[in-house]
């Protein structure tokens, strides 16, 4: 068999927004052959950084005609950071009934209908509680979906905050095809449960990486293939501090004297006793605030921990982050900058747009790129180079037909079976 020319690392990025996901993977060769999303400005921000190149797609992942024509040969990779509101308390709860969050079964359709040009890897992106969704049924049925069409899947936990000081934790599915190389692997039944290496692997894990929530949630799902487990570490590295990333020059951003006094007297006791402690020092502090509805009063509520809240995008005043520095005795205030958005999504050159909410609401809406790029150092360009290695399995007879280090249940066997932050 042929190998796999290294010019055939290739990806489609589905829900591509303003391109965050390419931005963590090109550094190591992946070539974007697709880009899809439905927001015009969002694509004015991808061009912006990327190019006009053609491959950027302004359409439905719905419809799958219009989708197929546009993509030419087989993708190694198919990335999906699909909408996260139906999923998030944003959503009410509304998980997969919602009209948002359930594109996602456009994007397997879409998988489905490229058929023998199905990608050999796919990658998911979403918020925490695409675990809990629903009591778990959505998660569910996003990994049996997968597996029905021949991947084999792991699911972990990356935070934003172990690269960048940004909360920003956020679950990843990584489905691969049979035929390709992947580490321990197993096919469970919760009702034909044994012990294996691959549940030593995963309970062994970091529970950073691998919370308890989600192994359950996996160890309870049987799927037409089965689950796997990369090895994905914990950086050990330290973040930077959020100051590092914040501008403390003369702005005319930073609010006057009434908007300060505004959102200090709508901090809790403990807050504005902190934050006036910290003036009296004379020393320089710097902090994130967020406005959020506490038993029906709008508080301001402040972090000094070095680390800003998780980025939003601005839907109201309570989406927006607020940048609190105390300068020398001085107390200021102001909105957090799009570039400041930016640096904190691990992109500080990014070009940004005229329009400040344009550039929230893209970068809000974004994947963290030093996460990504942590995905690919141990898992996506592995995979890669394993089939680079050992040739292409093109057709999916051949790719059914290699399961080495799958373990299979022995069908005979009777088993049974919201916080305020000050530092």
């Amino acid at each position: 068999m042929a190998g796999i020319a290294r010019s055939n690392k290739t990806f489609c990025e589905f829900f591509a927004g303003i391109g965050l996901v390419r931005e963590g993977l090109a550094g190591s060769g992946w070539s974007c052959a697709y880009a899809n999303d439905v927001d015009p400005k969002k694509q004015q921000l991808y061009e912006g950084r990327f190019g006009a190149e053609g491959h950027f797609h302004l359409g439905d992942v719905w419809n799958t005609p219009e989708v197929l024509a546009r993509i030419t040969g087989r993708p190694f990779l198919a990335t999906a950071s699909f909408p996260c509101v139906d999923l998030s308390l944003a959503g009410h709860g509304r998980g997969f009934e919602g009209s948002h969050s359930s594109t996602f079964f456009g994007f397997v359709q879409l998988l489905e209908a490229l058929a023998d040009r199905r990608p050999r890897v796919v990658l998911l992106e979403n918020v925490s509680g695409f675990v809990t969704s629903s009591g778990g049924k959505d998660f569910e049925a996003a990994a049996r979906s997968l597996a029905d069409l021949g991947y084999w899947l792991d699911a972990f936990m990356l935070d934003a905050g172990w690269f960048l000081p940004q909360s920003r934790p956020r679950v990843f599915v990584v489905g691969v095809r049979d035929g390709l190389d992947r580490p321990l692997a197993a096919r469970r039944s919760p009702s034909d449960w044994i012990a294996d290496d691959w549940t030593r692997r995963i309970e062994a894990a970091d529970r950073r990486v691998r919370p308890p929530k989600l192994v359950d949630r996996m160890k309870a799902i049987d799927l037409a293939t089965g689950w796997t487990a990369f090895d994905v570490p914990v950086p050990r590295r330290k973040p930077p501090h959020v100051a590092e990333l914040i501008d403390l020059g003369d702005d005319p951003s930073w609010w006057d004297a009434a908007a300060v006094t505004k959102h200090h007297d709508m901090m809790s006791d403990r807050h504005r006793e902190r934050v006036d402690a910290m003036v009296e020092s004379g020393e320089t502090f710097v902090g994130t605030i967020y406005r959020r509805k506490r038993a029906g009063a709008t508080r301001a509520e402040v972090r000094f921990d070095g680390v800003a809240g998780c980025l939003r995008t601005p839907r109201g005043g309570s989406g927006k982050q607020i940048v609190v520095a105390v300068d020398r005795g001085v107390l200021r205030m102001r909105w957090m900058s799009a570039r400041e958005y930016a640096r904190l999504q691990g992109a500080p050159t990014f070009p940004l747009a005229a329009n400040t909410i344009q550039n929230l609401f893209g970068f809000g809406d974004a994947v963290c790129v030093p996460v990504i790029q942590w995905i690919d150092e141990h898992v996506l360009s592995p995979v890669f180079a394993g089939a680079h290695e050992d040739g292409d399995a093109e057709s999916p007879r051949a790719e059914r037909g290699r399961q080495p280090d799958a373990r299979t249940a022995p069908q005979d066997h009777a088993g049974g079976e919201g916080q305020e932050h000050v530092a």
